[in-house]
């Protein structure tokens, strides 16, 4: 398996990679390392190669609907595929029906849905089903006739949609299979259900034809509606063209006409005209139910088509929303063609249309363009649609912002505090160095996740507000004296004033306030307004964080509150000094890559990757 370590393996080896990852699937994420070890034999080279799908996996299933088996099909090289298709073996590859957005939201659409109809299917003749057994006279015939073939249905409804409930990932060939045995033995079922009742043991019409011939086409209802609702449900619930619907619902709605036709004007026990009078009430209500199916799923269809053109932006197809901003909305996005996972902000029309509000977008767009930093977001794409909507493309973080993660975890230790401080430290000394003050640092804007084998990766997001040296007259108006920009809770005393003219010092301190609220669980000041907020950044003292956090390190304690004094000149005069006595802290240091992994495993399919 020494090709593994290169990235080179056979079709062979592929499709061994290809049947332990489908299998490790289906098992819980907390027997995969066992199985795998087992399964790949002591091969290390292998499994690391699962694991490293595995691992995708994790992560795509959070945004993408593309199913799993997409995903590893794209993974393997065109040459093994190319060998694989000379040996009469499936097609691996990505045709252009497999990759698209239409193929993996039908896939989503019909694995999600199918076993809903299945289930509400054999809970409503589960109960016609009781029923029947209350009124029924049970004769031989009757037990035989009805009410085993009854059960025998009922009982194939259940374990299909237990099979489709499985965590299993289906191709979309193999859900029209399970689409089809269930509507195709729904089907038979109501056909053998007709054929008895009419000419196997019509008994029980004898009454309404001695009534009245009329009673006839009531008694024709019953069945019809069944068979309607039915063939409206797949219409419906079925995601389908226009085409295939017609196709399948008109077959559905023909087979019991032809049947009863066939058997019912060569019966001795019911009159022709009697026939006649139930198949004319049963066309009737099929009519109307094939009419509905094909309608409802034709501009279901067009709806879908119409929604997904809505949520495509350029090359990128938006996904869900992440969350909405002062500046606009930042959703989770796919490249159509790359299949890259990527976070899209948005500034629509309406927004756009404000020259100011465009400018602070472009110059973000542009400023964030420009750094490099690794615990900076990088940005891949910037774009224009036809109806005004401007958009950039950047990273997607796969992780818990500092809001959410002390909203869930508490407050931090100080060693992984200083852990998370120094690498924003790195990614504001990139943008210092150019001129560019940030102005808006603050624990939504600071996501920790997993990159690139390492852990508690922080990333630097949201340059909106950021400040850059400009001649431009509109640029340097973004800012106007008196205006107040940027987060009550964690604004320095210069912003908090209105100031124009700030400096890397006001980074500081707001990288202060942020550390106050890892270590605390709370910002520097709380009060129920934001002008005394703002007051109190300007006048109030902080309290000590010992305060809140008996014990806490009292060299680090010193680092933050220096960041926090009201004056700048009393801060640090840059973020690399800060970054050296964050350094310089006796608790720097305890916070080790092995530390971070190990909580990062233990958390793995618990967090709620927003």
């Amino acid at each position: 398996m020494g090709a593994a370590e290169s990235g080179e393996l056979s079709p062979n080896q592929w499709r061994r990679v290809k049947e332990i990852f489908h299998e490790a699937l289906e098992r819980e994420p907390a027997q995969r390392t066992a199985f795998l070890h087992e399964a790949c034999e002591g091969d290390a080279p292998l499994e690391q190669v699962i694991q490293s799908l595995l691992a995708s996996d994790r992560c795509a299933d959070e945004f993408l609907e593309t199913p799993a088996a997409v995903r590893v099909k794209a993974a393997i090289p065109s040459s093994s595929r190319a060998e694989e298709a000379q040996r009469g073996l499936p097609d691996v590859g990505l045709s252009a029906a497999w990759g698209s957005p239409q193929y993996q939201e039908t896939q989503a659409l019909l694995r999600h849905r199918l076993p809903i109809i299945i289930l509400i299917g054999f809970g409503t003749y589960g109960l016609f089903y009781v029923l029947r057994f209350l009124r029924l006279n049970f004769t031989p015939a009757i037990v035989w006739g009805t009410m085993f073939p009854g059960a025998l249905y009922l009982a194939s409804l259940l374990v299909t949609a237990l099979i489709l409930r499985r965590k299993q990932v289906y191709s979309l060939s193999r859900l029209r299979w399970f689409e089809g045995f269930a509507f195709g033995i729904t089907t038979l079922y109501f056909l053998w259900d007709a054929y008895f009742t009419l000419f196997v043991d019509p008994g029980y019409l004898v009454a309404y034809i001695e009534r009245h011939p009329a009673e006839m086409s009531i008694v024709a209802r019953q069945p019809s509606i069944i068979w309607m609702v039915m063939i409206i449900g797949y219409g419906t619930f079925i995601p389908n063209t226009g085409r295939r619907c017609a196709v399948v619902s008109i077959l559905m709605a023909m087979s019991p006409l032809i049947l009863i036709a066939s058997f019912g004007f060569g019966s001795s026990v019911l009159p022709p005209r009697l026939i006649a009078l139930f198949l004319a009430e049963m066309t009737m209500w099929m009519s109307c139910g094939v009419a509905m199916a094909i309608y409802g799923s034709h501009k279901i269809t067009v709806l879908r088509e119409e929604a997904q053109a809505a949520r495509k932006l350029g090359q990128y197809q938006l996904k869900r929303r992440l969350g909405k901003g002062g500046m606009g909305e930042v959703y989770l996005a796919e490249h159509v063609l790359l299949k890259r996972p990527c976070a899209v902000k948005v500034i629509r029309p309406e927004q756009a249309g404000d020259p100011t509000t465009l400018q602070r977008f472009l110059r973000e767009v542009q400023v964030t363009a420009t750094l490099t930093h690794p615990n900076t977001i990088q940005v891949f794409d910037y774009g224009q649609t036809n109806d005004g909507t401007v958009f950039y493309a950047m990273e997607y973080l796969a992780g818990l912002s500092l809001e959410e993660l002390v909203s869930v975890h508490g407050s931090l230790p100080p060693e992984r505090v200083i852990f998370v401080l120094s690498q924003l430290c790195g990614a504001l000394a990139e943008a210092h160095a150019v001129g560019l003050i940030h102005r808006d640092i603050k624990p939504s804007n600071v996501i920790l996740c997993s990159r690139g084998g390492l852990h508690d990766v922080a990333k630097l997001l949201d340059f909106g507000l950021v400040r850059m040296p400009s001649t431009d007259a509109v640029t340097a108006g973004l800012t106007q004296t008196g205006l107040i920009f940027g987060t009550p809770d964690y604004m320095s005393p210069e912003q908090a004033a209105g100031k124009k003219e700030v400096d890397a010092r006001s980074d500081i301190y707001t990288l202060g306030a942020l550390a106050y609220f890892l270590a605390t669980g709370r910002p520097p000041f709380q009060h129920e307004s934001v002008v005394e907020t703002l007051a109190a950044h300007l006048n109030e003292p902080v309290a000590p964080l010992r305060r809140f956090r008996a014990g806490f390190p009292e060299d680090f304690e010193t680092v933050v509150l220096r960041c926090l004094a009201k004056d700048p000149e009393e801060r640090f005069s840059s973020v690399e000094d800060l970054s050296a006595a964050l350094g310089a802290c006796a608790s720097a240091g305890e916070w080790t890559e092995s530390k971070a992994a190990q909580w990062w495993d233990v958390q793995d399919g618990r967090l709620e990757i927003a």
